[in-house]
C-alpha cells in the first residue's frame, strides 16, 4: 500500500515539555519506532506539524535585537522543516538500515486572496495563561485565542492548493524511498502574475496539506496521528464517546474545534470523498493498529473497514 502519514506537532513536543533539542529528538525516535513496522511493509510518506516549533522560533526572532524585522513565517516554516526533518530522517535511517530515506524542503501553493489572511485560526507557539496571552497580543500585535484551557497565538492558515514538489516526491516513491516532506503543511507560497513563486506570512494546516498531497500521490490510505486515541462524538458535552468507524457524512454532522480537531476531520473527509480510499485519525503509538482497523477513528465511504466488517 501507499500510505501518507501525518504526525502532529504536539506529538513531537508534548504539552508541558521544554522545547529542548534532546527532548524533541527523543520524541522523533519514538514516533519512528511507531512507524517503522509500516515502513518495512509499505510505501510511506511522512509529514509533520510544526505549531510549537514555529511559534518558538517566531519568539526568538522577535526578540533578536540584531534583526531589523523578525523573520517571516515562510522562512520560519522552512527552518522547522530542516530541524524536524533532520531528526526524523536520522531516526528512520537508524530504524530501517539499508532503506533509502529523504527529508525534503518543499512549498505549498495557496491563493493570495484566501479569506484566511483576514481571519487567523492556526495555533502556533506555547500555551499561555489568558492574561499573558492578551498582554502579548497588545505588545506584539498578535491575534490570540483560547486553545482548550490555555491561550495561544493564532496566524492565517490559507487552504493548500498543491504541494509544489509533488512530482519529486512521486519519483522518490518510485525509487522505494521513504519520504519526509510537507513539514508544517509546507512553506506557504503564492504565484504572482509573472508565474514566479514567493513566500507569504502564514502557516498552512498540516493535515489539509497532507490530504491534498495524499490525493495527488494516489495514496491508498491517509493516517493523521496525534496525541488523542480517537475522534469523540459529542465533543465538549457531558458524555463524549470515541468514534471507531464513520462515513464522511457522519463525521461532518459533528461539531469540532476549528483550530485543532476540525481541520483533521475536514482532511480525512475530503480524502475519502475524493478518492474512495481509507483515512483515519488516532494516536501515534497506535499507528499499526489503526491501519489494521483495530484502533482510532477509521473513515471510509461506507463506514466499514475494507479488510473486514466494522461496527460504529
Amino acid at each position: 500500500m501507499r500510505i501518507v502519514i501525518a504526525i502532529g506537532g504536539n506529538a513531537l513536543l508534548e504539552r508541558g515539555q521544554r522545547p529542548d533539542a534532546d527532548v524533541q529528538r527523543a520524541n522523533a525516535v519514538r514516533a519512528v519506532d511507531a512507524l517503522a513496522p509500516l515502513a518495512a511493509e509499505h510505501e510511506i510518506v511522512i509529514t509533520h506539524g510544526n505549531g510549537p516549533q514555529v511559534g518558538m522560533l517566531a519568539l526568538q526572532s522577535a526578540a533578536d535585537a540584531s534583526l531589523h524585522v523578525p523573520y517571516p513565517f515562510d522562512v520560519l516554516g522552512a527552518q522547522t522543516q530542516g530541524m524536524i526533518g533532520y531528526w526524523l530522517l536520522q531516526a528512520l535511517q537508524n530504524a530501517l538500515p539499508g532503506r533509502q530515506v529523504a527529508a525534503l524542503l518543499d512549498q505549498t501553493l495557496v491563493s493570495a486572496v484566501d479569506p484566511a489572511f483576514t481571519d487567523p485560526t492556526k495555533f502556533v507557539g506555547p500555551v499561555y495563561q489568558e492574561q499573558t496571552a492578551r498582554q502579548y497580543a497588545e505588545e506584539r500585535g498578535w491575534t490570540v485565542a483560547a486553545d482548550g484551557t490555555g491561550w495561544r497565538r493564532v496566524v492565517p492558515s490559507p487552504q493548500p492548493q498543491r504541494v509544489v514538489e509533488t512530482r519529486t516526491i512521486r519519483q522518490l516513491l518510485f525509487d522505494r524511498t521513504v519520504v519526509v516532506c510537507a513539514g508544517g503543511g509546507g512553506i506557504p507560497v503564492v504565484r504572482d502574475e509573472d508565474g514566479r513563486l514567493r513566500g507569504v506570512e502564514a502557516v498552512v494546516d498540516k493535515d489539509m496539506a497532507t490530504a491534498v498531497l495524499a490525493e495527488s500521490l494516489d495514496a491508498d490510505a491517509l493516517l493523521l496521528l496525534t496525541d488523542v486515541p480517537a475522534v469523540l462524538r459529542g465533543f465538549g458535552g457531558a458524555a463524549p464517546a470515541p468514534i471507531s468507524r464513520a462515513t464522511p457524512a457522519e463525521l461532518r454532522r459533528e461539531k469540532f474545534p476549528a483550530g485543532s480537531m476540525g481541520p483533521k476531520v475536514d482532511a480525512v473527509c475530503r480524502f475519502v470523498e475524493l478518492t474512495g480510499g481509507v483515512a483515519a485519525i488516532g494516536a501515534l503509538d497506535d499507528a499499526a493498529a489503526i491501519l489494521a482497523g483495530k484502533a482510532g477513528t477509521v473513515v471510509t465511504p461506507a463506514g466499514d473497514y475494507p479488510l473486514g466488517p466494522g461496527t460504529r
